[in-house]
C-alpha cells in the first residue's frame, strides 16, 4: 500500500462549488474529485505542472462532470464513477462496498443515494479523507432530489461510521446558511454556537470552511444527530425514531 502522502489543492469554481485535486508526486497520480468547472481545473493543473490521471466522480448533476469529456480528450485520464448512473466518459463503474486502488493508493467506495439515487463518496483510509460530493456537507446535507429521506439517513450514518479524524470534502461551500439553519433545530448546543461565529468570520475573511471532519460534524451537525435529546424536545419529537426526526429537519430546511 502507498503511504506517500497525497498533496491536496481545493479551489473555488463555478458559483459555489469546490473542485479538488490529489496529486502524488512520487508518481505522477493526480486525481479530480469530479468536474465542476473545465477552466478551473485546467488553470490548477497548470500551474501545479501536472498532468491528470483520474476523474472520481461522485455523481451525474452537471455541476460535477461538466469537464470529464474535454479532459479526458486532452490527458487520456481514467474516469470513475457510480454505477446505474450515466457519466460522461466513465471507464469504470463502482458502486457501495466496493474497493480499488489507483497507483497503490486504496479507495473506499460508500454509497450515499439520496441527492441522486447513484451517488457515492470516495473514502481513502490511509489518508483519512472522504470526498463527499453533495451528501454531506459542513453542517448540512443535500437536498433530496431523486432519493428518499430514507436513504439519506441511512447515507448520514455511514459517514458517521467513519473514523473521527476523518477529513470531510463536500461538493458546495454551503457552511453559512447551513449554520444558520441548524442553529433553529439544535440551538442549546454551544459548540455549534461557537462554530456558527467563526464560520461567519470565515466567509467574511473570503475564507474556506471546507474541509471539515466526521467529529465535528457529529458534534454540531444535526442532521447527524437524530438522536440527540435537546434537539428532540426542541422538535416535540421526543418519542419518534431516528427517522422521523430526520425527515422533519430536512423539510425544515428545505423550507429554510
Amino acid at each position: 500500500m502507498n503511504v506517500n502522502k497525497l498533496k491536496v489543492f481545493q479551489f473555488p469554481c463555478r458559483d459555489d462549488n469546490y473542485g479538488v485535486i490529489l496529486h502524488d508526486p512520487s508518481n505522477g497520480l493526480t486525481v479530480s474529485i469530479d468536474a465542476p468547472e473545465l477552466e478551473a481545473i485546467e488553470d490548477v493543473l497548470e500551474s501545479k505542472r501536472l498532468k491528470l490521471t483520474h476523474i472520481l466522480t461522485t455523481h451525474h448533476h452537471y455541476d460535477h462532470v461538466e469537464g470529464n469529456e474535454k479532459l479526458k480528450a486532452d490527458s487520456g485520464c481514467t474516469i470513475i464513477g457510480p454505477v446505474n448512473e450515466t457519466i460522461p466518459g466513465v471507464d469504470k463503474s463502482v458502486g457501495h462496498g466496493d474497493s480499488f486502488e489507483i497507483d497503490g493508493h486504496r479507495v473506499e467506495v460508500i454509497g450515499t443515494p439520496g441527492h441522486t439515487l447513484g451517488q457515492i463518496a470516495y473514502y481513502f483510509p490511509d489518508h483519512s479523507m472522504v470526498f463527499a460530493g453533495d451528501a454531506l456537507f459542513a453542517l448540512g446535507c443535500g437536498r433530496i432530489f431523486e432519493g428518499t429521506p430514507a436513504m439519506m439517513h441511512e447515507a448520514m450514518q455511514r459517514f458517521a461510521a467513519l473514523p473521527d479524524d476523518t477529513k470531510v470534502y463536500a461538493g458546495h461551500e454551503y457552511t453559512l446558511s447551513n449554520a444558520k439553519f441548524a442553529v433553529t433545530v439544535d440551538p442549546d448546543n454551544e459548540a455549534l454556537a461557537i462554530r456558527a461565529r467563526e464560520i461567519e468570520v470565515m466567509r467574511d475573511n473570503g475564507k474556506p470552511t471546507l474541509p471539515t471532519t466526521i467529529a465535528l460534524e457529529k458534534q454540531t451537525n444535526p442532521f447527524l444527530r437524530t438522536a440527540d435529546a435537546a434537539i428532540r424536545e426542541h422538535l416535540g419529537m421526543e418519542e419518534a425514531t431516528d427517522l422521523e426526526v430526520f425527515t422533519e429537519i430536512r423539510a425544515r430546511k428545505d423550507r429554510s
